[in-house]
């Protein structure tokens, strides 16, 4: 069982949870190292430097913002939209190579569990594919409802800005305290952090525990399999 003996776990037990909010990438799916591959073959391609290790660290930003970091830091300045279009285009191309991302190993008993116990669970995404629902229906049957899902579609400001989470709360209809969001990506927890909502760093790829606590996680694990060990340990009951 995971032990909760630690203060900030307290504080997590004490809590009347009625939504936990997933990230897809990196928690849902095993879909970061293509991302991370793809951002770096593509933006190469242009005569720009990106590692995967820091396609890890924008994970989470829409592809404009990501391409406008990346812009800003080595010129001053955004990308045109022709360009952010071009990169993106065979960034999309690129990713579109790689065999379908499989779900996270052990990710699927936990939503069933959430479920279980009647707690909201929203998808929170940067993502902007026009077939996300689809996808989830696909591997994760009858457990996302349609308009549980805040992507790029849904919001004018991805994370680290607070508007996905505070737009997953107006959704589930919660207070700040009555969430939990479940992140691997330094931004995703920024932007979790940023909406007052406790948030669970889980380190699912090529990032350390640093990376995710300096971001301002307030919990880390290392896998699913601790956050599977860690719900059930709260045994979350409405109060």
């Amino acid at each position: 069982m995971y032990n909760i003996d630690t203060p900030t776990e307290t504080i997590l037990k004490n809590k009347n949870i009625k939504a936990i909010f997933f990230d897809m990438d990196g928690i849902l799916f095993n879909s970061m190292p293509y991302h991370a591959e793809a951002w770096h073959k593509a933006l190469l391609h242009f005569g720009l430097e990106f590692s995967p290790y820091e396609a890890y660290l924008h994970e989470g930003r829409t592809a404009d913002s990501t391409i406008d970091a990346i812009y800003n830091k080595l010129y001053g300045h955004d990308a045109d939209r022709k360009t952010k279009d071009e990169i993106y285009a065979l960034k999309s191309s690129i990713f579109g190579g790689y065999p379908a991302p499989k779900p996270i190993e052990g990710i699927s008993e936990v939503l069933q569990w959430v479920k279980q116990q009647n707690i909201n669970l929203l998808v929170v995404t940067g993502s902007a594919q026009v077939s996300l629902f689809e996808k989830l229906q696909e591997y994760f049957p009858s457990v996302f409802e349609r308009n549980h899902i805040v992507s790029a579609f849904e919001v004018k400001h991805g994370k680290p800005h607070p508007e996905p989470y505070l737009t997953a709360l107006k959704i589930a209809g919660v207070d700040a305290e009555e969430a939990l969001v479940i992140e691997n990506a330094p931004l995703g927890i920024r932007s979790g952090r940023a909406a007052g909502i406790f948030t669970i760093g889980v380190n699912t790829g090529i990032l350390t525990r640093d990376d995710l606590k300096e971001a301002g996680a307030n919990l880390v694990l290392d896998n699913i399999q601790q956050l599977r060990e860690l719900l059930k340990e709260l045994n979350f009951v409405h109060r």
